[in-house]
Protein backbone atom coordinates (compact mmCIF):
# COMPACT_ATOMS: atom_id res chain seq x y z
CA UNK A 1 0.00 0.00 0.00
CA UNK A 2 1.88 2.95 -1.20
CA UNK A 3 1.17 6.63 0.81
CA UNK A 4 -1.31 9.07 -0.84
CA UNK A 5 0.13 11.23 -3.51
CA UNK A 6 1.28 14.72 -2.48
CA UNK A 7 0.09 17.23 -4.32
CA UNK A 8 -0.25 21.04 -3.88
CA UNK A 9 -3.23 22.26 -5.95
CA UNK A 10 -3.50 26.07 -6.08
CA UNK A 11 -6.25 27.70 -4.56
CA UNK A 12 -5.09 31.05 -4.26
CA UNK A 13 -7.12 33.62 -6.42
CA UNK A 14 -4.84 35.69 -8.36
CA UNK A 15 -2.31 34.51 -10.59
CA UNK A 16 0.75 36.58 -8.48
CA UNK A 17 -0.49 34.58 -5.53
CA UNK A 18 -0.90 31.19 -7.24
CA UNK A 19 2.72 31.41 -7.56
CA UNK A 20 3.41 32.35 -4.38
CA UNK A 21 1.72 29.57 -3.00
CA UNK A 22 3.72 27.25 -5.45
CA UNK A 23 7.33 29.02 -3.99
CA UNK A 24 5.89 28.71 -0.77
CA UNK A 25 5.76 32.38 0.10
CA UNK A 26 2.15 32.98 0.16
CA UNK A 27 1.88 34.15 3.77
CA UNK A 28 -1.11 33.15 6.09
CA UNK A 29 -3.07 35.85 5.73
CA UNK A 30 -2.89 35.91 1.52
CA UNK A 31 0.34 38.52 1.79
CA UNK A 32 3.60 37.80 0.41
CA UNK A 33 6.73 36.34 2.22
CA UNK A 34 10.32 36.78 1.99
CA UNK A 35 12.32 33.74 0.10
CA UNK A 36 14.31 32.22 2.41
CA UNK A 37 17.28 33.34 -0.07
CA UNK A 38 16.28 36.82 0.85
CA UNK A 39 16.28 36.37 4.42
CA UNK A 40 19.54 34.60 4.41
CA UNK A 41 21.72 37.04 2.84
CA UNK A 42 20.08 39.64 4.90
CA UNK A 43 21.57 37.61 7.89
CA UNK A 44 25.08 37.60 6.44
CA UNK A 45 25.11 41.05 5.54
CA UNK A 46 24.14 42.17 8.94
CA UNK A 47 26.45 39.43 10.86
CA UNK A 48 29.20 39.92 8.25
CA UNK A 49 29.23 36.12 7.85
CA UNK A 50 30.37 33.92 4.77
CA UNK A 51 27.01 33.92 2.71
CA UNK A 52 27.31 29.40 1.20
CA UNK A 53 23.43 29.90 0.82
CA UNK A 54 22.52 31.32 -2.51
CA UNK A 55 24.12 29.23 -5.54
CA UNK A 56 26.40 31.41 -7.63
CA UNK A 57 30.02 31.77 -7.74
CA UNK A 58 32.37 34.26 -6.47
CA UNK A 59 34.83 34.10 -9.44
CA UNK A 60 34.22 35.40 -13.08
CA UNK A 61 34.15 32.91 -15.90
CA UNK A 62 36.88 32.03 -18.54
CA UNK A 63 38.67 35.54 -19.54
CA UNK A 64 37.97 34.86 -23.41
CA UNK A 65 34.58 34.42 -23.09
CA UNK A 66 34.22 37.63 -21.11
CA UNK A 67 36.74 39.12 -23.83
CA UNK A 68 34.59 38.06 -26.70
CA UNK A 69 31.37 39.60 -25.54
CA UNK A 70 33.55 43.00 -25.06
CA UNK A 71 34.33 42.59 -28.54
CA UNK A 72 30.93 42.14 -29.36
CA UNK A 73 29.69 45.20 -27.42
CA UNK A 74 32.15 47.28 -29.51
CA UNK A 75 31.29 45.86 -32.75
CA UNK A 76 27.71 46.90 -32.28
CA UNK A 77 25.90 43.66 -31.40
CA UNK A 78 23.61 45.78 -28.78
CA UNK A 79 20.07 45.37 -30.18
CA UNK A 80 17.51 42.74 -30.33
CA UNK A 81 18.84 38.93 -31.54
CA UNK A 82 16.76 37.08 -33.40
CA UNK A 83 13.56 35.42 -31.08
CA UNK A 84 15.21 32.05 -31.39
CA UNK A 85 18.81 33.32 -30.89
CA UNK A 86 21.71 34.34 -33.04
CA UNK A 87 22.08 31.17 -35.55
CA UNK A 88 25.94 30.65 -34.51
CA UNK A 89 24.84 29.72 -31.12
CA UNK A 90 21.76 28.07 -31.91
CA UNK A 91 24.78 25.98 -33.65
CA UNK A 92 27.08 25.81 -30.87
CA UNK A 93 24.25 24.57 -28.82
CA UNK A 94 23.27 21.64 -31.82
CA UNK A 95 27.49 20.84 -31.62
CA UNK A 96 27.79 20.73 -27.90
CA UNK A 97 24.76 18.33 -27.94
CA UNK A 98 26.36 16.22 -31.00
CA UNK A 99 29.76 16.44 -29.45
CA UNK A 100 29.07 15.25 -25.54
CA UNK A 101 25.67 13.10 -26.10
CA UNK A 102 25.42 11.66 -29.54
CA UNK A 103 22.02 14.10 -30.12
CA UNK A 104 21.75 16.05 -33.31
CA UNK A 105 18.80 18.49 -32.99
CA UNK A 106 18.69 20.54 -36.20
CA UNK A 107 19.95 24.73 -35.12
CA UNK A 108 17.16 25.83 -37.08
CA UNK A 109 14.14 24.20 -35.65
CA UNK A 110 15.01 22.65 -32.74
CA UNK A 111 17.00 24.83 -30.89
CA UNK A 112 15.81 28.00 -29.05
CA UNK A 113 18.18 30.69 -26.66
CA UNK A 114 16.06 31.67 -23.67
CA UNK A 115 16.89 34.39 -20.91
CA UNK A 116 18.60 31.56 -18.92
CA UNK A 117 17.11 28.15 -17.88
CA UNK A 118 14.81 30.19 -15.78
CA UNK A 119 12.84 31.57 -19.14
CA UNK A 120 12.97 28.01 -20.67
CA UNK A 121 11.31 26.03 -17.44
CA UNK A 122 8.70 28.73 -17.19
CA UNK A 123 8.16 28.87 -20.77
CA UNK A 124 7.78 25.27 -21.02
CA UNK A 125 5.49 24.60 -18.32
CA UNK A 126 3.31 27.24 -19.64
CA UNK A 127 2.86 25.65 -22.94
CA UNK A 128 2.16 22.59 -21.72
CA UNK A 129 0.55 22.59 -18.46
CA UNK A 130 -2.47 24.45 -17.30
CA UNK A 131 -5.60 24.39 -15.25
CA UNK A 132 -7.29 20.26 -14.77
CA UNK A 133 -3.43 18.81 -15.48
CA UNK A 134 -0.70 17.34 -13.46
CA UNK A 135 3.02 18.38 -13.32
CA UNK A 136 4.93 15.67 -11.12
CA UNK A 137 8.30 16.87 -9.74
CA UNK A 138 10.64 15.31 -7.46
CA UNK A 139 11.02 16.59 -4.00
CA UNK A 140 12.49 18.18 -2.69
CA UNK A 141 12.46 20.68 -5.91
CA UNK A 142 14.07 23.81 -7.19
CA UNK A 143 11.42 26.60 -6.23
CA UNK A 144 11.50 28.20 -9.13
CA UNK A 145 9.27 25.05 -10.39
CA UNK A 146 6.45 25.29 -7.48
CA UNK A 147 5.92 28.78 -8.58
CA UNK A 148 5.81 28.56 -12.11
CA UNK A 149 3.23 25.40 -11.98
CA UNK A 150 1.27 27.43 -9.46
CA UNK A 151 1.03 30.14 -12.19
CA UNK A 152 0.17 27.98 -14.49
CA UNK A 153 -2.72 26.72 -12.47
CA UNK A 154 -1.58 22.77 -12.92
CA UNK A 155 -1.49 20.38 -9.68
CA UNK A 156 1.88 20.16 -8.69
CA UNK A 157 2.26 16.34 -7.56
CA UNK A 158 5.26 15.30 -6.33
CA UNK A 159 7.88 11.62 -5.46
CA UNK A 160 10.37 11.91 -3.00
CA UNK A 161 14.11 11.85 -2.86
CA UNK A 162 15.08 9.68 -0.02
CA UNK A 163 18.83 10.39 1.47
CA UNK A 164 21.36 9.23 2.39
CA UNK A 165 21.90 9.17 -1.60
CA UNK A 166 18.72 10.86 -2.63
CA UNK A 167 17.48 8.52 -5.70
CA UNK A 168 13.68 8.09 -5.75
CA UNK A 169 11.32 5.84 -3.98
CA UNK A 170 10.63 4.05 -7.17
CA UNK A 171 7.51 2.76 -5.90
CA UNK A 172 5.93 6.22 -5.17
CA UNK A 173 7.50 7.35 -8.35
CA UNK A 174 5.59 5.32 -10.21
CA UNK A 175 1.88 5.71 -8.00
CA UNK A 176 2.62 9.74 -8.39
CA UNK A 177 2.08 9.08 -12.10
CA UNK A 178 -2.01 9.44 -13.26
CA UNK A 179 -4.06 9.94 -16.57
CA UNK A 180 -3.48 13.39 -15.66
CA UNK A 181 0.24 13.52 -15.88
CA UNK A 182 0.60 15.96 -18.61
CA UNK A 183 4.36 17.31 -17.68
CA UNK A 184 7.60 15.43 -15.97
CA UNK A 185 9.92 17.42 -14.81
CA UNK A 186 13.04 16.11 -13.94
CA UNK A 187 16.16 18.02 -12.72
CA UNK A 188 19.56 15.76 -12.95
CA UNK A 189 22.42 16.39 -11.77
CA UNK A 190 19.82 17.39 -8.72
CA UNK A 191 19.35 20.88 -6.64
CA UNK A 192 19.21 20.86 -3.85
CA UNK A 193 20.30 17.11 -3.27
CA UNK A 194 23.44 17.15 -5.67
CA UNK A 195 22.22 13.31 -6.68
CA UNK A 196 23.03 12.26 -10.60
CA UNK A 197 20.36 9.92 -11.31
CA UNK A 198 22.07 6.71 -13.25
CA UNK A 199 20.44 4.90 -16.38
CA UNK A 200 18.16 2.66 -14.99
CA UNK A 201 16.14 5.25 -12.53
CA UNK A 202 16.28 7.66 -15.84
CA UNK A 203 14.73 4.77 -18.11
CA UNK A 204 12.25 4.18 -15.70
CA UNK A 205 10.85 7.92 -15.51
CA UNK A 206 11.09 7.54 -19.58
CA UNK A 207 9.03 4.49 -19.77
CA UNK A 208 5.83 5.92 -17.34
CA UNK A 209 5.81 8.83 -19.39
CA UNK A 210 5.40 6.66 -22.42
CA UNK A 211 2.77 5.18 -20.77
CA UNK A 212 0.58 8.32 -19.15
CA UNK A 213 1.85 10.18 -22.16
CA UNK A 214 3.61 12.78 -20.60
CA UNK A 215 6.23 15.72 -21.92
CA UNK A 216 9.51 15.51 -20.07
CA UNK A 217 10.99 18.72 -19.30
CA UNK A 218 14.75 18.03 -17.88
CA UNK A 219 16.64 20.59 -16.73
CA UNK A 220 20.13 19.80 -16.87
CA UNK A 221 21.82 22.67 -16.16
CA UNK A 222 24.65 21.03 -13.69
CA UNK A 223 25.53 18.72 -17.10
CA UNK A 224 29.24 19.40 -16.85
CA UNK A 225 29.40 19.66 -12.98
CA UNK A 226 29.71 16.43 -11.55
CA UNK A 227 31.97 14.26 -9.83
CA UNK A 228 33.20 10.87 -10.98
CA UNK A 229 29.66 9.92 -12.66
CA UNK A 230 28.87 10.76 -16.07
CA UNK A 231 25.76 12.93 -17.05
CA UNK A 232 23.06 11.00 -19.11
CA UNK A 233 20.61 13.14 -20.88
CA UNK A 234 17.42 12.19 -20.64
CA UNK A 235 16.48 12.78 -24.52
CA UNK A 236 19.62 10.56 -25.70
CA UNK A 237 17.36 7.24 -24.13
CA UNK A 238 15.00 4.75 -25.31
CA UNK A 239 11.69 6.71 -26.33
CA UNK A 240 12.24 9.99 -25.11
CA UNK A 241 13.49 12.32 -27.78
CA UNK A 242 10.28 12.72 -29.48
CA UNK A 243 8.72 13.88 -26.18
CA UNK A 244 11.61 15.46 -24.21
CA UNK A 245 12.67 19.39 -24.01
CA UNK A 246 15.80 19.54 -22.36
CA UNK A 247 17.30 22.71 -21.02
CA UNK A 248 21.06 24.04 -20.00
CA UNK A 249 22.21 27.08 -20.20
CA UNK A 250 25.95 29.15 -19.55
CA UNK A 251 25.39 30.17 -16.10
CA UNK A 252 26.53 27.42 -14.05
CA UNK A 253 28.93 25.76 -16.86
CA UNK A 254 31.12 28.99 -17.12
CA UNK A 255 30.23 30.74 -13.98
CA UNK A 256 28.48 33.58 -15.64
CA UNK A 257 24.78 33.55 -14.07
CA UNK A 258 24.25 36.87 -14.56
CA UNK A 259 24.35 36.61 -18.13
CA UNK A 260 21.46 35.16 -18.33
CA UNK A 261 21.87 33.20 -21.07
CA UNK A 262 20.13 29.85 -21.92
CA UNK A 263 18.99 26.91 -24.44
CA UNK A 264 16.44 24.66 -24.98
CA UNK A 265 16.31 21.43 -27.63
CA UNK A 266 13.32 19.16 -28.33
CA UNK A 267 11.41 18.08 -31.98
CA UNK A 268 10.69 20.61 -33.62
CA UNK A 269 6.64 20.10 -32.48
CA UNK A 270 7.65 20.71 -28.96
CA UNK A 271 9.99 23.55 -29.23
CA UNK A 272 7.66 25.58 -31.51
CA UNK A 273 5.29 25.46 -29.07
CA UNK A 274 7.37 26.80 -26.47
CA UNK A 275 8.44 28.93 -28.47
CA UNK A 276 5.48 30.50 -28.78
CA UNK A 277 5.43 31.09 -25.27
CA UNK A 278 9.25 32.87 -24.81
CA UNK A 279 8.48 34.93 -27.74
CA UNK A 280 6.17 37.26 -25.13
CA UNK A 281 8.09 36.48 -22.26
CA UNK A 282 10.87 38.04 -23.25
CA UNK A 283 11.32 37.91 -27.32
CA UNK A 284 15.24 37.91 -27.22
CA UNK A 285 18.14 37.66 -24.88
CA UNK A 286 21.50 39.69 -24.33
CA UNK A 287 22.86 39.84 -27.74
CA UNK A 288 26.09 40.59 -27.51
CA UNK A 289 26.59 37.73 -24.68
CA UNK A 290 25.50 34.74 -27.15
CA UNK A 291 28.09 35.10 -29.46
CA UNK A 292 30.42 34.80 -26.64
CA UNK A 293 28.46 32.04 -25.24
CA UNK A 294 29.10 30.11 -28.63
CA UNK A 295 33.18 30.83 -28.44
CA UNK A 296 32.45 29.04 -24.82
CA UNK A 297 31.18 25.63 -26.06
CA UNK A 298 33.75 24.98 -28.14
CA UNK A 299 35.70 24.97 -25.37
CA UNK A 300 38.50 21.77 -25.32
CA UNK A 301 37.62 18.92 -23.33
CA UNK A 302 40.13 19.73 -20.86
CA UNK A 303 38.22 22.95 -19.85
CA UNK A 304 35.08 20.99 -18.61
CA UNK A 305 37.05 18.48 -17.12
CA UNK A 306 38.93 21.01 -15.40
CA UNK A 307 35.98 22.91 -13.88
CA UNK A 308 35.04 19.60 -12.43
CA UNK A 309 37.91 18.39 -11.09
CA UNK A 310 37.81 22.20 -9.32
CA UNK A 311 34.68 22.00 -8.00
CA UNK A 312 34.95 18.25 -6.48
CA UNK A 313 37.92 19.91 -4.54
CA UNK A 314 35.87 22.33 -3.43
CA UNK A 315 33.22 20.19 -2.50
CA UNK A 316 35.71 18.22 -0.18
CA UNK A 317 37.39 21.21 1.56
CA UNK A 318 33.89 22.21 2.78
CA UNK A 319 32.59 18.72 3.46
CA UNK A 320 35.16 18.35 5.44
CA UNK A 321 34.33 21.39 7.96
CA UNK A 322 30.59 20.29 8.12
CA UNK A 323 31.93 16.77 9.29
CA UNK A 324 34.04 18.46 11.97
CA UNK A 325 30.87 20.17 13.34
CA UNK A 326 29.55 17.10 13.85
CA UNK A 327 26.82 16.69 10.70
CA UNK A 328 26.09 13.81 8.77
CA UNK A 329 27.34 14.99 5.69
CA UNK A 330 25.71 13.79 2.57
CA UNK A 331 28.31 13.87 -0.47
CA UNK A 332 26.89 15.03 -3.67
CA UNK A 333 27.74 13.84 -7.10
CA UNK A 334 27.64 16.64 -8.70
CA UNK A 335 25.86 20.52 -8.50
CA UNK A 336 27.43 23.15 -6.37
CA UNK A 337 25.31 22.12 -3.22
CA UNK A 338 26.33 19.55 -0.05
CA UNK A 339 23.45 19.04 2.05
CA UNK A 340 23.84 17.70 5.71
CA UNK A 341 21.60 16.59 8.69
CA UNK A 342 21.66 18.33 11.74
CA UNK A 343 20.19 15.25 13.97
CA UNK A 344 23.50 13.96 15.26
CA UNK A 345 23.70 17.50 16.91
CA UNK A 346 20.37 16.69 18.46
CA UNK A 347 18.89 19.61 16.14
CA UNK A 348 15.73 18.52 14.62
CA UNK A 349 15.00 22.23 12.99
CA UNK A 350 17.08 22.93 10.26
CA UNK A 351 15.13 26.34 9.15
CA UNK A 352 15.54 27.36 13.27
CA UNK A 353 19.40 26.00 12.57
CA UNK A 354 19.82 28.28 9.81
CA UNK A 355 18.57 31.44 11.19
CA UNK A 356 21.04 30.90 14.53
CA UNK A 357 24.12 29.74 12.44
CA UNK A 358 25.24 33.06 11.23
CA UNK A 359 25.59 34.43 14.47
CA UNK A 360 26.87 31.11 15.98
CA UNK A 361 29.56 30.81 13.39
CA UNK A 362 29.69 33.49 10.91
CA UNK A 363 28.20 30.91 8.12
CA UNK A 364 24.94 31.45 5.85
CA UNK A 365 23.12 28.19 4.64
CA UNK A 366 19.72 27.19 3.56
CA UNK A 367 17.14 24.63 4.99
CA UNK A 368 15.97 21.95 2.42
CA UNK A 369 12.77 22.11 3.82
CA UNK A 370 11.89 25.54 1.88
CA UNK A 371 12.23 23.16 -1.47
CA UNK A 372 8.95 20.97 0.03
CA UNK A 373 5.55 21.12 -0.09
CA UNK A 374 4.48 20.18 3.75
CA UNK A 375 4.81 16.66 4.00
CA UNK A 376 8.08 16.61 2.63
CA UNK A 377 9.22 19.39 4.74
CA UNK A 378 8.48 17.36 7.56
CA UNK A 379 10.52 14.46 6.09
CA UNK A 380 13.64 16.64 5.33
CA UNK A 381 13.03 18.71 8.51
CA UNK A 382 16.45 18.64 9.89
CA UNK A 383 18.70 18.67 6.04
CA UNK A 384 20.74 21.55 5.53
CA UNK A 385 21.79 22.88 1.95
CA UNK A 386 25.54 24.73 1.71
CA UNK A 387 27.02 25.83 -1.31
CA UNK A 388 30.21 24.95 -2.00
CA UNK A 389 31.45 26.89 -5.57
CA UNK A 390 33.06 29.84 -3.73
CA UNK A 391 36.89 31.02 -3.96
CA UNK A 392 39.05 27.68 -1.99
CA UNK A 393 39.97 30.30 0.69
CA UNK A 394 36.55 31.27 1.41
CA UNK A 395 35.51 27.95 1.95
CA UNK A 396 38.78 26.95 3.81
CA UNK A 397 37.61 29.78 6.36
CA UNK A 398 33.97 29.06 6.39
CA UNK A 399 35.23 25.09 7.18
CA UNK A 400 37.25 26.85 10.11
CA UNK A 401 34.23 28.29 11.13
CA UNK A 402 31.98 25.22 10.72
CA UNK A 403 34.27 23.06 12.77
CA UNK A 404 33.69 24.85 15.41
CA UNK A 405 29.93 24.73 15.56
CA UNK A 406 29.34 21.71 18.26
CA UNK A 407 31.04 23.89 20.93
CA UNK A 408 28.64 26.56 20.25
CA UNK A 409 25.39 25.09 20.49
Amino acid sequence: MHPPRELSTPLAPAPWQRTALGANLLAPGGGLGVTIFEEMTTLAVRTGAINLGQGFPDEDGPLEIRDAARAAISAGANQYAPGKGLPELREAVAAHQQRFYNLSPDPATEVVVTTGATEAIAASLLAFAGPGDEVLTLEPFYDSYGAVIGLSGATHVTAPLLAPDFMPDMAALESAFSTRTKVVLLNNPHNPTGAVFPRDVLQRIVELAQTHNSVIITDEVYEHLTFGVRHIPVASLPGASDRTITISSAGKTFSLTGWKIGWLTGPEDLVAAVRTVKQFLTYSSGTPFQAAIALGLALPDSFYAGIAASLQAKRDILSEGLHAAGFDVFSPQGTYFVNVDTAPLGISDSVDLARRLPELVGVAAIPVPVFCHPEGAERTRSLLRFAFCKKTEVLQEAAGRLASLSGRL
